[in-house]
């Protein structure tokens, strides 16, 4: 299965774009995804049509809200293969999605001296919540390595969840591009009477993504990583879970009841949704998840693969050893992201000549500083692609890297 990519490109308006002087070359979608027309189109209707709170008022355009926002939760269930539109919460991030697990999950089963394992590739989003739950309940954390083929040290992994509550760690790395084998992770960690929650912020946006044969008890991922919106994010939990899962935040709209004595908490999704929700966020996600499905994402895997591919071998025989991959060299278990340091240049300086000729990679730390700890780094210049992305993107980059390896010799 394949699409014709130049054709889905014209539903990008930002690709449109002249940069100094240059076509838009984005690069960036691991820091945030473009939105095509149809997700625009979307939040607009909303908008300009049916602009009103949800599961409140009984008036027309009320209920057409409501229907909007309900139905954008059972597309999201439908793209990720949940059991039930119920097993989907919003939220604005996956930040959020992972502070929701630990205060409201962890707070409720988790005592001082329980275990919870991470990894050193995590994003900081499944890190510091974890360590303020630490903190404050004192509970004990222990780390999976990352070996020197940019991998997952799993050799020590039974060892590690000898008596762990929990298992939470990114289905790919937004730094190393590196995919984990979360089926695997799922099937011991379960054996060893763990949970497993899943960073997808990554990787749903460009992987295949089923929770039924994931494995996995939780999974977090954000809207604007998958041509949604910004503002609005997911936290999706098997049933059973959420059953004993207690609200995080409280107000309006997460209550079934209040008296003076105290409240009753809503059942379903509304229990973890308090005050008035992102609803032309949700739509605008519901939207993109269509868009996506309309073009399949076992054809976006593969699209993205050969770009990788191609990036990987241009990028390997276009400089010496100035410039370095961070990250696996062949694209077993990778994905499109693809982590640069040159040698005596700090990223920031290569973006900046970067985005003198139109191309837009992302430089810094990628927040994950234990992971850049690992391998002697403070910062990376990281390209990242999208099924929007092409070859003709990627030499650019090589072109406008050989100025930068030009200009700072």
């Amino acid at each position: 299965m394949s699409y014709d990519v130049r054709v889905l490109r014209s539903d990008f308006p930002l690709l449109r774009r002249v940069v100094n002087g240059h076509p838009l070359t984005y690069l960036d979608s691991g820091a945030t995804s473009l939105t095509p027309r149809t997700v625009l189109e979307a939040m607009d209707v909303y908008y300009s049509r049916h602009h009103s709170n949800v599961h409140r008022g009984v008036y027309q355009t009320a209920a057409e809200a409501t229907e909007a926002y309900e139905g954008a939760r059972a597309d999201v269930a439908r793209f990720i293969g949940a059991a039930s539109p119920d097993e989907v919460v919003f939220t604005k991030n996956a930040t959020e999605s992972f502070n929701l697990l630990a205060r409201a999950w962890g707070t409720a089963h988790l005592k001082e001296g329980d275990v919870v394992v991470l990894s050193e590739m995590d994003h900081h989003a499944n890190l510091v919540p974890w360590f303020q739950l630490r903190d404050s309940h004192g509970i004990t954390l222990r780390f999976l390595r990352v070996n020197d083929e940019y991998r997952l040290d799993l050799s020590n992994l039974d060892e590690l969840l000898d008596g762990a509550r929990l298992l939470s760690v990114t289905a790919m790395s937004n730094v190393l591009g590196t995919v984990t084998p979360i089926a695997q992770l799922a099937e011991r960690a379960h054996a060893a009477g763990a949970l497993l929650a899943v960073d997808g912020a990554q990787s749903v946006a460009h992987l295949p993504t089923n929770v039924a044969t994931l494995g996995a008890d939780f999974l977090a991922f954000s809207g604007h990583k998958m041509l949604g919106p910004t503002g609005i994010g997911v936290l999706w939990a098997k049933s059973e879970h959420w059953a004993e899962t207690p609200p995080f935040l409280g107000g309006g709209g997460m209550i079934s009841d209040v008296t003076l004595d105290g409240f009753t908490p809503a059942s379903g999704p509304a229990r973890y949704e308090a005050g008035t929700p992102p609803i032309a966020e949700a739509v605008g996600l519901g939207a993109a998840v269509r868009y996506l499905s309309s073009i399949g994402m076992d054809a976006v895997a593969a699209h993205e693969l050969d770009l990788t591919a191609y990036a990987l071998e241009r990028l390997a025989h276009s400089f010496d050893e100035r410039v370095r991959i961070i990250g696996p060299s062949t694209t077993l278990d990778r994905g499109g992201v693809i982590s640069l340091d040159v040698e005596g240049v700090h990223p920031h300086d290569v973006s900046q000549v970067l985005d003198q000729h139109g191309v837009c990679v992302r430089p810094g730390h990628h927040c994950a500083k234990p992971l850049m700890r690992r391998f002697g780094l403070a910062a990376t210049a990281r390209a990242s692609f999208g099924p929007y992305s092409i070859p003709a993107e990627v030499d650019t980059l090589v072109d406008a890297l050989r100025d930068a390896l030009e200009m700072f010799t």
